[in-house]
């Protein structure tokens, strides 16, 4: 239950005790609520125990998937655990667009993505079902639509223009780091709405932290007992000091005297709820932290990731850079379309997120395939990027994107249905807008072959893909 204005007003223990609740309720990947499942009837998968298939599907993915769609078929199974729960992986665009299609309250993406639940909360709009998410997801839309978008623009730039004017020219360094950098200021900004130095100095490191997870760690979250150990131990006390910042800048946002003068995603939701007359529309301090990590985690690292690729790309193609810097150059309509162009040719070829996942709620049909409840489905990212729906899928190419759109459920990076990605605009406008200020103070070479390197969830470029600049 949404906690009120009142009882969100936590000391200190207070927070202590919501963290270590969070952490307690949303541990168990996939729930105690769902049946169990004969595997017999599912489509083929490895034999191997449910622990290899998982640290595969996490640790080897990008292998992994290639390897399982020529192996079985274009629809095959993985267990997982705990307990060999069945993952039922789809490489066909009609079988993705069905499950896209799916009715919502049998399709659920709360509990496929019950592995984040700790990091992200209940009211996570990535872990919510039914008429939660409907509400969820209502309240913040206004916060990402065209007109905001328009409004964050600016501030992305002049975040963009003022990191590649501290860019050490005649050197090369990682694209990864300093994209990585700037992407978390955008969002600390743009949707936090930080401006104190002293906290943004505080919630760097923390934020950081919390997106460098390694994948043992997060299987390690169906152990509870774990958690008192280690590095997971590490995690979770980096979850504490974390919230103590934001539930501390949600408590004085609150009571902000320029509350309705900001922009940022924050005050825009605070707003919205104490000018409203429907309850509904009041998200409770619990209910906005953890839809601020959602937004933070979702559009951190991921637009970060596509942003280091595409620069590496561009580093490798002489003539693909020059016609880039000119669309940079023009700042019109024919330029911004190539720049995203650009980044969604970036997000084919390299994959941040392997794949978009839903539980069912009841026996059901997909693909041809008669599946039980409790089964999780869903379509591979990295194999629908590939030679399977893609001529020269190897080769990196914008024109794919000039003018035209893929085929329908063959890019699918901010996955589809009602369950698109929320962010999806801010990512690309925020990506446009960056290489517009890079390529137009910089000419970018790439002197290192790279390959992607799994993180957490996430998939980035093995050696930071490394960046030569020289000044234009």
């Amino acid at each position: 239950m949404a906690l009120t204005q009142h009882e969100a007003e936590h000391d200190q223990v207070d927070v202590d005790a919501l963290t270590a609740e969070r952490f307690a309720k949303m541990s168990l990947v996939g729930g105690n609520d769902l049946p169990p499942i004969d595997p017999s009837g599912l489509p083929p998968g490895p034999s191997w125990p449910p622990i290899v298939q998982t640290m595969a599907l996490f640790r080897y993915r990008h292998r992994f998937h290639p390897w399982l769609r020529k192996t079985y078929g274009p629809t095959y199974t993985v267990q997982l655990v705990p307990g060999g729960r069945p993952l039922v992986l789809f490489t066909k665009p009609e079988d993705v667009k069905e499950i896209f299609a799916g009715d919502p309250e049998v399709f659920h993406a709360g509990k496929g993505n019950s592995i984040l639940g700790p990091i992200m909360g209940e009211h996570s709009l990535l872990l919510q079902d039914r008429a939660e998410h409907k509400r969820a997801r209502k309240l913040l839309m206004p916060a990402f639509n065209g007109q905001a978008l328009r409004g964050y623009e600016e501030l992305v730039a002049d975040l963009a223009r003022d990191e590649v004017a501290h860019w050490p020219a005649n050197r090369t360094f990682e694209s990864l780091q300093r994209m990585n950098a700037l992407t978390l200021e955008v969002i600390l900004r743009v949707v936090f709405g930080v401006t104190d130095e002293r906290r943004l100095a505080e919630l760097r490191p923390r934020v950081n932290a919390t997106v460098d997870i390694n994948p043992v760690i997060m299987l390690a979250w169906s152990y509870p007992r774990l958690q008192q150990y280690g590095p997971w131990k590490k995690v979770v006390d980096n979850q504490h000091e974390l919230d103590r910042l934001m539930y501390a800048e949600i408590r004085e946002r609150r009571t902000a005297p320029d509350l309705a003068d900001r922009s940022d995603v924050l005050s825009r939701l605070i707003r919205e709820g104490m000018s409203s007359a429907n309850p509904e529309d009041r998200l409770s301090d619990t209910e906005l932290r953890d839809q601020l990590v959602t937004l933070l985690l979702a559009g951190h690292e991921t637009t970060a990731t596509a942003l280091s690729w595409a620069l590496y790309e561009l580093g490798r193609n002489p003539e693909l850079m020059r016609r880039t810097q000119e669309a940079a150059d023009a700042r019109d309509a024919d330029g911004d379309a190539w720049l995203d162009a650009v980044m969604k040719e970036s997000m084919r070829l390299h994959p941040v997120i392997p794949m978009v996942v839903r539980t069912l709620m009841k026996p059901t049909t997909v693909g041809g395939h008669d599946l039980p409840a409790g089964a999780t489905v869903g379509p591979s990212i990295i194999v629908a990027h590939s030679e399977v729906n893609y001529e020269r899928a190897a080769e990196f190419d914008p024109t794919r994107f000039l003018g035209q759109n893929p085929p329908t459920n063959t890019w699918i990076p901010f996955g589809g249905g009602v369950r698109r990605c929320i962010g999806a605009g801010f990512s690309l406008m925020e990506g446009a807008a960056v290489l517009r200020e890079v390529l137009g103070a910089w000419n970018v070479h790439t002197e290192h072959e790279d390959g992607p390197r799994v993180r957490n969830i996430t998939s980035v470029p093995d050696r930071g893909a490394r960046i030569h600049v020289t000044p234009r």
